[in-house]
């Protein structure tokens, strides 16, 4: 069965942001069986992130994400308490017109949101690049993307893919549930409280 990647974000057309999500978007279908979606923010819905196996978030450093991801993120609240993202793969990339303009508080406010859904999230290790381009938290990109972010982009999108198709490979006949503030592990009708 594909992977799935649901990278939403918010940016113009052939603007930084968008660059940036189609490395990404080429980085996660280098990986085999793994299926890329895109989205704006009014074109993502809760149910496409609810099937996803991961989901990467991207927005311009507005001193945060902006107000239309935004949205995007205060509709999870309905499935939070469901544990509906539980498990899945999360991630970030942002992009800003100065190098000390805020790119890192913008990528951990992203985060914030993946991690409190219970999502195991995927950053980029160390790499001699990284003295030019990108965070451990994720790629970003001071003005227009250059190589080195869109090479940090690609890499983010393999990791993410590679990282869900193990997830869920591992997942088996394994079923993951919250149930009154209790994590539960279902497997061969067995269940176990975590």
């Amino acid at each position: 069965m594909p992977t799935t990647v649901y990278v939403i974000f918010d940016g113009d057309p052939e603007g930084p942001i968008d660059r940036l999500a189609r490395a990404i978007s080429e980085g996660a279908r280098s990986v085999p069986d793994t299926r890329v979606v895109l989205h704006h923010p009014t074109q993502a819905t809760l149910e496409q992130m609810v099937a996803a196996d991961a989901i990467i978030l991207g927005s311009p450093n507005w001193h945060g994400m902006t107000a239309d991801l935004k949205g995007v993120v205060d509709q999870t609240g309905v499935i939070w308490e469901q544990g509906k993202l539980v498990g899945k793969v999360g991630a970030a990339f942002t992009s800003g017109w100065s190098r000390s303009g805020g790119q890192e508080i913008t990528l951990l406010t992203l985060l914030h949101t993946l991690l409190a859904h219970g999502m195991v999230i995927v950053g980029l290790p160390w790499s001699k690049r990284m003295v030019r381009s990108g965070s451990y938290y994720g790629p970003t990109a001071v003005g227009g993307p250059t190589e080195d972010d869109l090479a940090q982009a690609r890499a983010l999108g393999r990791r993410v893919a590679n990282y869900a198709s193990w997830l869920a490979a591992g997942r088996g006949d394994a079923a993951d549930a919250i149930e009154g503030g209790v994590f539960y592990q279902e497997r061969r009708g067995h269940v176990v409280a975590r």
